[in-house]
């Protein structure tokens, strides 16, 4: 059975396309599964990195991006979007990695979020605007073992269709003040959302991206953001101050390594080792997405 999963965080720079991209490859090229990413930031980073920007440039202009699922909903007398054909196979730059396909993202996603927006505004109470996403992709899920959101960097209305789609989401962060400042809001509106939509959906934990073991701020981030689970869960019920529990430290931290930074390039190097750097750093990625993989389908 298909697991959806979102990545999700309000800041922008913490690696979070980057990181999305490296569970899928890691996912379909050492473990064998079959992938659907869906890019729904409008900066494309993910969309970029595994097409490149000619291929892209091409599925914009011939309306086979996200933004053609939006247009439609809004307008009856816009294109019927086709997911068949809006859907790239194999899309990783790396020739020996297959079993990845993609929806590719549009820069001028800025603009139909602000109409789905208002079109959620006029008729509150209704779900149709959340569910555009899934209700296409409903159709294709069972054609894949996992489904990678990534998703923009607020809670707006297009991450909350990645959202109703997904079945859990991870939340990848920098270990330092600004990038983890926004965790307690992420939780907090992803309840609210559970709440207004009825669809429920799990915290599988932190993704600790650009790690650098010999800055005592990331030692002590991390040290912080495992004693705040440890304090919560140590505390009796009626005594805790926030009904929400802190998310797991994922314990596979992902280092500030050139090769990862690197990986944003749509280029063929050959094998994940050398896209994402061999030895340690090939090992916490593979260890890493082993762990999602493994806590995703015993929680959801």
């Amino acid at each position: 059975m298909v697991t959806a999963i979102a990545t999700i965080n309000l800041k922008g720079g913490v690696g979070k396309s980057t990181m999305t991209a490296a569970l899928a490859e890691f996912m379909a090229g050492h473990f064998a599964k079959r992938v659907l990413l869906i890019d729904l930031d409008p900066q494309t980073n993910l969309t970029t990195m595994m097409i490149g920007s000619e291929r892209w440039q091409e599925l914009n202009e011939s309306h086979r991006t996200i933004k053609a699922l939006f247009e439609q909903a809004l307008d009856s007398d816009a294109a019927v979007f086709d997911i068949e054909r809006a859907i790239q196979r194999d899309v990783s730059p790396l020739a020996k990695v297959i079993g990845i396909d993609l929806l590719a993202s549009s820069l001028d996603m800025i603009e139909i979020s602000e109409e789905v927006a208002a079109w959620q505004y006029d008729d509150q109470n209704s779900l149709e605007p959340l569910s555009v996403l899934k209700n296409a992709v409903d159709k294709i899920k069972d054609n894949y073992d996992y489904i990678l959101i990534d998703c923009p960097p607020n809670m707006g209305i297009v991450t909350r269709n990645g959202l109703m789609l997904a079945d859990a989401y991870v939340i990848p962060t920098i270990p330092d003040v600004l990038s983890t400042y926004g965790i307690p809001q992420i939780q907090k509106r992803v309840s609210m959302f559970s709440e207004k939509s009825g669809h429920s959906l799990k915290a599988l934990g932190l993704i600790i991206t650009k790690y650098r073991k010999s800055t005592n701020l990331h030692r002590f981030t991390i040290n912080r953001l495992q004693g705040a689970v440890l304090d919560y869960d140590a505390t009796a019920p009626q005594d805790r101050t926030t009904s929400e529990r802190p998310p797991n430290v994922i314990p596979f931290w992902v280092p500030d390594a050139i090769t990862i930074a690197g990986a944003a390039a749509y280029e063929d190097v050959g094998t994940l080792s050398k896209r994402y750097g061999g030895g340690d750093t090939f090992d916490t990625l593979r260890d890493l997405t082993e762990h999602v993989m493994t806590n995703a389908k015993i929680y959801t």
